[in-house]
């Protein structure tokens, strides 16, 4: 039994924490959950995660939940994966504002453009300016390239390019040259490919 446990569903976001367990090159389990059936809301997985979604992991006696959380965790705790920007490094702070770009700005503008309220919500109230404003912001981050630490590929572009081709994939944001550029140059890594290929395995299976 390996010291990582991935708790997983396919298809959903944990996809995000499967690449980046394939980014280190560690051993890793995985549970697999289905959503369809709610096993996500059986008392034994509320007692992994409380909020019944995916993905969750476990390493040794340590549990961790939230995509981004995740991978901040896996690039530190296993740092010969080169995937982060250590401590005591000035661009730490810009590598980090993109992890939590993605789940805190990036996604929740996304949603809120693909299923509008009835009423605007009050600009001032929210954590994140308007779904063009920040796409703008993301395309030049990326433009920048070849990934948003230059020439580094961290954690924050597996958080970061997970969403952009989520986004493209399903047509919630608009086609930009930008974007496109960016999901061709990570689309080649070795670790996304295998993810992808468990992923349509399992559901295949």
């Amino acid at each position: 039994m390996a010291d990582l446990t991935l708790y997983h569903a396919v298809p959903s976001r944990s996809a995000v924490a499967l690449w980046m367990l394939e980014e280190i090159s560690q051993p890793y389990d995985i549970h697999k959950l289905d959503l369809q059936q709610g096993e996500q809301l059986k008392p034994d997985y509320l007692a992994v995660n409380p909020m019944g979604k995916v993905p969750a992991l476990r390493h040794k006696d340590a549990v961790i939940t939230e995509s981004a959380a995740i991978c901040t965790y896996l690039a530190d705790e296993f740092p010969q994966a080169k995937l982060n920007i250590p401590v005591g490094k000035p661009q730490r702070g810009v590598y980090l504002k993109w992890l939590f770009f993605g789940p805190s700005v990036f996604e929740p503008a996304m949603t809120d453009a693909a299923f509008p309220r009835k009423e605007a919500a009050n600009p001032g109230a929210l954590g994140y300016r308007p779904f063009d404003q920040v796409l703008d912001i993301m395309a030049k981050a990326v433009s920048k390239g070849p990934f948003l630490m230059g020439e580094q590929f961290t954690a924050a572009d597996v958080v970061i390019g997970s969403g952009i081709r989520y986004g493209t994939m399903f047509k919630l944001i608009p086609e930009r040259k930008e974007f496109s550029d960016y999901i061709a140059r990570f689309s080649e890594r070795p670790a996304l490919k295998r993810a992808m290929a468990r992923d349509h395995g399992d559901k295949a299976a």
